[in-house]
């Protein structure tokens, strides 16, 4: 395993957009999951749970994806050609990204355990960002509105009265990385209070 300074790779991970169509072995995907499990967890509850579509496994989210942007009103279900159209280029695009990594958690009825539940959940997606870039993966952290849509959520197996989707993961290796933005000087973010 090549070495990778921490605090570089924080700085130099981006979110990719584009991927290369070779799929990212199993056993490599297995090796950033279980890296990402060192996130902090209150309890040592480690509430994250994966759903990983790849090859023709990816069919089955990006159907249900289709039909959830269409009962949300992001695509027209009215049968004409633009509609048919924009359905195909969205399935053409999704089809593009290797893998497809639904991030999930249970459902804490008390509010303080489910935040605490759900910061540990984004605490294993950053960490799974991080451990994948060290092997030349690339990520992209997806928050989409099919992720609120109960429907998709039975079909793709979960039931959201029991389970939250905290992102939708895009995963492969990188064709573009995109240039670094510049971060906002901390000092315009931090507050000191001595007294």
């Amino acid at each position: 395993m090549k070495q990778i300074d921490i605090l570089q790779a924080m700085k130099g991970r981006r979110s990719i957009h584009l991927f290369k169509k070779e799929r990212v072995s199993e056993e490599l995907l297995k090796e950033i999951f279980t890296y990402a499990s060192w996130a902090p967890t209150h309890y040592m509850k480690e509430p994250w749970n994966i759903k990983l579509y790849e090859q023709e496994g990816r069919n089955k989210l990006i159907d249900a994806t289709i039909r959830s942007y269409q009962r949300l009103g992001m695509l027209k279900s009215d049968g004409s050609e633009k509609a048919l159209k924009s359905i195909e280029s969205i399935k053409h695009f999704l089809l593009e990204i290797p893998h497809h990594a639904v991030i999930y958690l249970p459902i804490e009825q008390d509010p303080v355990r489910y935040e605490e539940e759900y910061a540990a959940v984004c605490a294993f997606i950053q960490n799974t960002q991080l451990a994948a870039w060290k092997h030349g993966v690339g990520m992209l952290w997806t928050i989409t509105p099919y992720m609120h849509d109960p429907q998709f959520l039975q079909e793709i197996g979960l039931h959201s009265d029991r389970e939250k989707i905290a992102a939708v993961m895009q995963i492969g290796y990188p064709k573009k990385i995109p240039k670094r933005k510049e971060r906002t000087p901390i000092e315009e973010k931090l507050e000191v209070i001595y007294k």
